[in-house]
């Protein structure tokens, strides 16, 4: 499966700035949701090739869309990649037993983030 269209979901402005000018400038399609709650309605909506997805965020956070979004009927196929600032083990393993494909701690290297999404293609 190509990667074409991916969803960033960061509460913050600068990280959704950041991050989306480094996927158009490779070629992606982006779309930006700014928390949860967005996310999982742009996800139904959009069915984007790759989710992007932060976990600290006001209302729903992170771990909470993640879950519905793997979940869900239309979206379980959608790879999240979580890319956060918890950098605990612990923090990773819930992650990834909410439905991640992968996790990534912030600072991100978007060099290496470009890498993880071409792996999953």
């Amino acid at each position: 499966m190509a990667i074409k269209k991916i969803l960033i979901v960061d509460d913050s402005p600068t990280e959704r700035q950041a991050l989306s000018e480094a996927l158009t400038r490779n070629g992606y399609e982006v779309v930006t949701a700014e928390n949860g709650e967005d996310a999982i309605s742009k996800s139904s909506r959009e069915l984007p090739d790759l989710i992007l997805m932060d976990v600290v965020m006001p209302g729903m956070n992170g771990y909470q869309a993640t879950r519905t979004i793997s979940r869900g009927e239309t979206t379980r196929g959608i790879p999240i990649i979580m890319c956060t600032s918890k950098s605990l083990e612990t923090d990773k393993i819930w992650g990834m037993r909410q439905g991640a494909y992968d996790y990534m701690v912030k600072p991100l290297n978007h060099a290496a983030l470009l890498e993880r999404i071409k792996s999953i293609a």
